[in-house]
């Protein structure tokens, strides 16, 4: 016998709706190409009707471009965080290599490959495209910057060497969808060697660091260990 109770359904605020579909749309861009964000999709996605995302994004240039944004936005603080409290920028600077090289990074390195294809022919994508290399070599110089004022990095020009870095990365990225098992160790490092050699650093001088918070509980575990190894005075 079927409940007469009726589930209250409940109503979003028009922000949540809005954040709701452009996330939707981003997972559906990193998973399966930006050609894959349509209007229909994305209402399938969030089994509602293709009328209720269009009233957000009329246009589906719209929708791919927010799309876009929002997952390289994503990618970019998680591979580089603005706030960095908890290490020095060498050591973001090693977890930031150690991200990019990772498997996990193929699926964004796709989408930028994707995105700068369809912007040739979308202007509004293009546009996003350029925001998001220009947030990207931001990122890296703030960071290079700190480094240099910290005394941990030597370079005269801090864009140029975060321009040159990204460069590198998105040559290494543009072979996502290729095998590369078979790689030299010094096309695998290409990104660290460029960067130590830009930022005045000896080689393995970005490859041989703890991770940003770490360097803190290896000391105390060091400190620990001391603590009990040492003989206890007899009573």
């Amino acid at each position: 016998m079927p409940s007469s109770v009726q589930r209250k359904r409940i109503r979003k605020t028009p922000e949540a709706r809005r954040a709701e579909i452009v996330e939707t749309a981003a997972r559906v861009a990193l998973t399966e190409g930006l050609e894959c964000v349509t209007l229909r999709r994305v209402a399938d996605e969030l089994a509602v009707r293709p009328g209720l995302i269009s009233h957000y994004f009329p246009s589906a240039e719209d929708l791919v471009a927010e799309a876009f944004s929002v997952a390289s936005t994503g990618e970019l603080d998680a591979l580089l965080p603005a706030d960095r409290p908890d290490g020095t920028p060498t050591q973001y600077l090693v977890r930031y290599f150690a991200l990019s090289a990772g498997e996990a990074y193929d699926d964004i390195s796709r989408l930028w490959i994707n995105a700068r294809h369809l912007s040739r022919y979308r202007p509004v994508l293009r546009d996003r495209v350029a925001e998001q290399e220009l947030a990207s070599d931001d990122r890296l110089e703030g960071l290079i910057r700190e480094g240099v004022e910290r005394g941990e990095f030597r370079t005269d020009d801090p864009r140029a060497a975060a321009i040159q870095i990204l460069v590198v990365l998105d040559g290494l990225g543009a072979h996502a969808n290729t095998d590369r098992s078979n790689r030299p160790e010094a096309v695998t490092r290409m990104a660290v060697t460029t960067a130590e050699r830009e930022l005045g650093l000896p080689y393995g001088a970005l490859t041989d660091v703890p991770p940003p918070g770490e360097e803190g509980a290896e000391r105390a575990e060091a400190a620990e260990a001391t603590e009990s190894a040492e003989p206890t005075e007899p009573r």
